[in-house]
C-alpha cells in the first residue's frame, strides 16, 4: 500500500517538473530584469541627454507639444547644403 502512494507522488512530481520552466530560463529573465533596473537607475541619475531637453508630453502653453521637433522638411529650407 505504501508503494502505490509513493508512485502517485512521483508521477505528480514528474508532471510538475515538466510544467515548470527550466532553471536557465528563470535565471535569464532574472538577469534581464536586473540589467533593465540598473540601466534605468543610471539613466535617471544621468539626467537629460542635452541641456534644455524636455519630455515629449503635451506642453502647457499650447505649442506643438514636442521639444522643438514638430516640423518637417520645410524647417530646413534655410540651411546651406553641400550638394547640388
Amino acid at each position: 500500500m505504501d508503494e502505490s502512494r509513493q508512485s502517485s507522488w512521483t508521477g505528480a512530481g514528474a508532471a510538475l517538473r515538466k510544467a515548470a520552466p527550466p532553471p536557465a530560463l528563470c535565471g535569464f529573465l532574472l538577469l534581464l530584469a536586473l540589467i533593465f533596473t540598473v540601466s534605468y537607475v543610471v539613466g535617471a541619475g544621468a539626467g537629460p541627454v542635452a541641456p534644455g531637453m524636455h519630455g515629449g508630453g503635451t506642453s502647457r502653453e499650447g505649442g506643438d507639444g514636442g521639444g522643438g521637433g514638430g516640423g518637417g522638411v520645410d524647417d530646413m529650407g534655410d540651411m546651406q547644403g553641400g550638394h547640388g
